[in-house]
This record gives structure tokens, C-alpha cells and sequence, in this order.
């Protein structure tokens, strides 16, 4: 395997970054070995998270994706690549994009161990944790009933040690067994973690208690400290799992943000017919052209080719309000097309999209360490070969100071069990997973954990108001009339002509003349003026909605009207002239204060 630092002047190294799937890991002193042994590794970089199982590398040649994945199977885990990113400020081709977004599989030889096993498979699954745990704790309670309560032991006589020992075998022998096996591995490759002080402890109660009962020689049984022990951690390992699933299903959900399917443009070049053709997402290309009817998702990042319409990018941007585009507008995949059909020239697919790179940001915050993780880790890392030493002076200390063996044994069986701190590695990168997760749910972009920490400095939020502390949904705000133009007639004309139009600013004239129980009167003739507005016949006069260029004259009172109210002002007017101004506003959200 090829870790030479060396490299000549004239073939500098490359650099390259990835990010590999840990199998295997069950504490913080796990990722922390992990990470030791990559960095060892000349030119190498490493980051190993406990909460998302992954691995972030930066490598140089002659290393490869391969060492890599040996290199962490030598530590007794399995890992498996998830795929090449641009190390920073570099930028994928576009053409690249679906490639970079692709799984690459290292050969079958590096998923080996040195000894020609396998990858570890994760200690438990969600089901599997959840099932020891449940068995556990319906064993774990007649076992601690039978030893604790000492009526009940006394009624049981005889038999009270022998009820204890068939109820405690199953958890020991069946429910701790992802803690014995992950200790026995790690033994293995002479290395010791949290599970490593659970197996002990667990497994020395047993024992001690086994030969209590078969022999008699004292009366002091630990069964319940075995079963109990087991069931704690047990659940807490389950609730670790669930916390961790629930932020990566955060971030899943904003992949879910991209379109799965798009409407292809094809032209016969000999006939030039223009046909559609319906094809997934991962085979579109660069230079593809797709139709956006509405309610559709933008398949992918492009330029808009012919059609208008407004979109909703409120999911992608945050912005509340439609932004109206027309041909030669760029548009944004995972937006949502309000009206109108558009045609779409792809320009970025895959990994080069800006949803994608949104995404990226989410994985990297949660990859990466903030500094109190890293404190964690650090302690973790000397924390079980220090617990080891401490029982085992404990026990020689108890025996020379004229103890017996039962008490001596007790004593150091003590150290191990209560010396079982998980939560020391995994709270601090599961709180920072759950919390960057949720913020992308939510619309926030956490750029890493380190930024999410120094939150606790904060003491000033500046805001913008694009659908942060807003609602969302633009209302009608204000009526400006020139003349004796009563506003309400004003209104009814504007909402008669909307009331042909799906565009949300349309809707919001409309909404308001019917949350006033304003009689909207019949159209004709309705016609869409795209990108500027509609125009309607109501009552024989044809009525025009819309930017102010739609008309020849505008009253003096009418051209100040947009800066009287934030928001979006339309016009409504006939025979060429503006009549009265309409604006319309996201508002405020009643909590946004507090």
C-alpha cells in the first residue's frame, strides 16, 4: 500500500477528498481510533463522525480510494467509499455532475479485514436494538424483584438464585451480545472501547454469580447488576439510533426537494418534429431541453427558453413572494412553476445543481467537529485503558488490604460498570446531527457544527423578511384611487380580471375581494399577458391588471402609490389609463416577534 510523502518537484501530489461509509462503530473511542489510524497516514486528513458513520478524507497521491478502505479495515471496521467531492474551491465540470453524484464500490479484496473477514456489520439495527431491548427489560425486572425485594427472595428460598440465573443467561448471553462482540474484535487488534468495559463488567458480574450459585461459596449474586447494566444501555443505544435516524431523515427530506422524473424535448433531426419524452432525473443531460407545466418541479438548474411564468422557489431560496420569469431567466431546480408552461434548457444536473450543493453544505456541517466534540473525543480516546488500569489497581488494593476475594472482585467489577459514560462521545455529535438536520428541514442552513456552537454567543439575530419571519403567502395591503374612483370599485374591477389569472398576486386581489363579500362581476375575452399582468372585458369596458408600462397615463397620485406600503404594486385602469393601485404584501407571522 503505497503512504510514501514523498513526491518530486515536478509531480506535485494531487489532492483528493471523499467520504466513506463507517461500518461498526458503537462509541466515541471507535470514531477516534478511526481516525488516528487514517491520519497516521502520510498526506492524509481525516474526520470521523460517530453520528453520521461516515468518514471525511483529504488524501494525496500515490494513496488511493482502496488504501483508504484497507487502512480502516486493519482497525477492525468496515468501510465502503460513498463518493468523490471537489476538494474546496474546486468545481466539477458540469458534464461531471451525474458521476460525482454516483456511489463508486472499491474492489471486493479492500472490504477485507487483514485476517480475511468480512466488515464488521453495524452492532444493531434500529429493530434488532429495539427487540434485545425490549426482551432485556422483561427479564431484567422479575430479576431485579427476586434479588431486591427480600420478601419475595425469602418465599422463593432455594430456588430464588436458580430463577435469577435462567432469567439473567438470555440477556447476558443474547442481549449484551453486540457489546461482547465489538469488544471481542477490538481485542483482537489489541484496542479497547466503551463496549470493551461493558462486555468486562457484564461478563465478571455473570460469571462471579454463575459460580456463586454452582458452588455455594457466597451469597453475594450479581445477576441483576448484569441484566440491568445490559437494559440501560441497551435503551440507550436504541434512543442514540433514533436521534441519529431522525436528523439524517431531516437531511433526506431535502433531497426530496429535487424533481425524480422530467418531460424531455426531442426534435427529429430529419423531420424536425418535436416530440416529449418522459425519462428519469439521473439520465438527464447538459444541454437538454424540458417542459415545466405547472405545479411541476424545475427538474434540474437552466435557462428558461420560451414561456412565462412565476415560480415558487420559497423551498429553495426562502423567498416568499412568485418571481415572475420569461425567456433568457435563469431558474433554479426544485422550484415550483406557479402558471404557464415553460420550456427549459438544463445547464447543471447532478452534484453541480444548486440544490445539490445546498445538500453538500447540510452533510459537511454534520461531518465535520465542532470543538467541544473534539474535547470529547480526545478524553474518550484514554478514558477505557485508563478505566481497565483503575480496576485493576482496585482489585489488587481491596485483596493486599486484607479483603476477601468476593469483596475485592465486587470492587473492581464496580469501576467497570459504572465507568461506562457512551453518551461522552455520542451526545455532543448526535445533538449536532439532530440540530443541523432540523435546521435544514426547516429552512436553515447550518454551515458547520463549529458555527452552531458559537450560537450560544449570540445576543443579536439580524433577519430578512423573505419568508423568515413572514408567512409566506402575499395578502392585499393597500387601494390607491386617482379621482373620484371609489377603491372598492377599484377592487371589484381588479378582482374580476384576476379571477382568470393563477398567478399569486391574482389570487391575493382576489382573496380580498372575497374576504370583503365584494360582488365580483362577469368577464369576457380574458387574455394573459405574461410576465406583465392580464386584461379582461368586465361590463362591456375592457379593464387592464398590471405593471405600470401597460398604460399611457398615470395619475400623479397613482406613480408615489408603491412607495407608500412595502410589497408589490399592480395597476388596474382602462382606455389607457392607470385608475387606481393595488399592492400586495407577505405579512408578518402573529410569533415572529417572540
Amino acid at each position: 500500500m503505497g503512504t510514501t510523502a514523498s513526491q518530486t518537484a515536478n509531480h506535485p501530489a494531487t489532492e483528493h477528498e471523499l467520504d466513506l461509509a463507517i461500518t461498526g462503530m458503537t462509541c466515541a473511542s471507535c470514531s477516534a481510533r478511526i481516525e488516528r489510524k487514517l491520519s497516521k497516514l502520510a498526506g492524509v486528513e481525516a474526520s470521523v463522525n460517530l453520528a453520521t458513520e461516515k468518514a471525511h478524507v483529504r488524501y494525496a497521491d500515490p494513496l488511493t480510494a482502496e488504501d483508504l478502505v484497507a487502512e480502516v479495515g486493519k482497525t477492525g471496521y468496515g468501510a465502503t467509499v460513498i463518493g468523490p467531492r471537489p476538494a474546496d474551491g474546486a468545481r466539477p465540470a458540469a458534464q461531471e455532475g451525474r458521476a460525482a453524484s454516483q456511489q463508486v464500490r472499491p474492489p471486493r479484496t479492500s472490504d477485507a479485514d487483514p485476517d480475511g473477514q468480512l466488515p464488521q456489520r453495524p452492532v444493531a439495527g434500529d429493530e434488532s436494538l429495539r427487540r434485545r431491548a425490549l426482551v432485556s427489560l422483561a427479564l431484567a425486572v422479575p430479576v431485579v424483584l427476586v434479588a431486591m425485594v427480600m420478601p419475595l427472595g425469602r418465599a422463593l428460598g432455594p430456588a430464588a438464585p436458580w430463577i435469577e440465573l435462567v432469567l439473567a443467561t438470555p440477556i447476558v448471553l443474547w442481549a449484551a451480545l453486540p457489546f461482547h462482540r465489538a469488544a471481542a474484535i477490538n481485542a483482537r487488534h489489541l484496542a479497547s472501547t466503551m463496549d470493551t468495559l461493558v462486555s468486562l463488567g457484564v461478563t465478571a458480574a455473570y460469571l462471579w454469580s454463575l459460580v456463586a450459585v454452582l458452588t455455594g461459596f457466597t451469597d453475594h449474586l450479581y445477576f441483576e447488576v448484569a441484566a440491568v447494566v445490559t437494559t440501560f444501555l441497551l435503551g440507550g443505544r436504541y434512543a442514540e439510533s433514533r436521534a441519529r435516524a431522525s436528523g439524517k431523515s431531516a437531511l433526506e427530506s431535502l433531497l426530496q426537494l429535487g424533481a425524480k422524473d422530467v418531460a424531455v424535448r426531442r426534435i427529429d433531426p430529419r423531420t424536425r418534429v418535436t416530440t416529449e419524452q418522459r425519462i428519469p432525473i439521473d439520465q438527464l443531460q447538459v444541454g437538454d431541453q424540458f417542459f415545466v407545466r405547472p405545479g411541476e418541479k424545475v427538474a434540474t438548474d437552466g435557462v428558461v427558453l420560451d414561456g412565462q411564468s412565476a415560480l415558487d422557489t420559497a423551498l429553495v431560496t426562502g423567498e416568499s413572494m412568485p418571481v415572475d420569469v420569461g425567456p433568457g431567466d435563469e431558474v433554479i431546480g426544485g422550484t415550483v412553476n406557479s402558471h404557464g408552461r415553460l420550456i427549459v434548457e438544463a445547464r447543471r444536473i447532478g452534484a453541480d445543481t444548486t440544490l445539490a450543493q445546498v445538500t453538500r453544505l447540510v452533510e459537511q456541517a454534520q461531518q465535520g467537529k465542532a470543538p467541544v466534540q473534539r474535547l470529547a473525543d480526545r478524553v474518550s480516546a484514554v478514558f477505557v485503558p485508563v478505566v481497565l488500569g483503575i480496576a485493576v489497581v482496585t482489585f489488587v488494593l481491596w485483596l493486599v488490604t486484607g479483603h476477601d476475594l468476593s469483596a475485592a472482585l465486587s470492587a473492581a467489577v464496580a469501576v467497570l460498570i459504572i465507568a461506562c459514560p457512551c453518551a461522552l462521545g455520542l451526545a455532543t455529535p448526535t445533538a449536532l446531527l439532530v440540530g443541523t438536520g432540523r435546521g435544514a428541514q426547516l429552512g436553515v442552513l447550518i454551515k458547520g457544527p463549529q458555527v452552531l456552537e458559537s450560537t450560544r454567543r449570540v445576543d443579536t439575530v439580524v433577519l430578512d423578511k423573505t419568508g423568515t419571519v413572514t408567512s409566506g403567502e402575499p395578502v392585499l395591503v393597500d387601494v390607491v384611487a386617482a379621482g373620484n374612483l371609489d377603491p372598492v370599485a377599484a377592487l371589484r374591477a381588479a378582482a374580476a380580471v384576476e379571477s382568470g389569472s393563477e398567478h399569486p398576486i391574482a389570487r391575493a386581489v382576489v382573496d380580498a375581494a372575497t374576504a370583503r363579500e365584494l360582488s365580483v362581476p362577469a368577464i369576457s375575452d380574458f387574455t394573459n399577458l405574461p410576465g406583465s399582468g392580464a386584461r379582461a372585458t368586465v361590463k362591456d369596458t375592457p379593464v387592464t391588471v398590471g405593471k405600470l408600462d401597460l398604460f399611457d397615463r398615470v395619475p400623479g397620485e397613482l406613480q408615489t402609490a408603491s412607495g407608500r406600503r412595502a410589497g408589490t404594486t399592480v395597476y388596474v385602469g382602462w382606455e389607457g389609463s392607470a385608475r387606481a393601485a393595488l399592492t400586495v404584501a407577505d405579512q408578518v407571522r402573529p410569533t415572529s416577534a417572540a
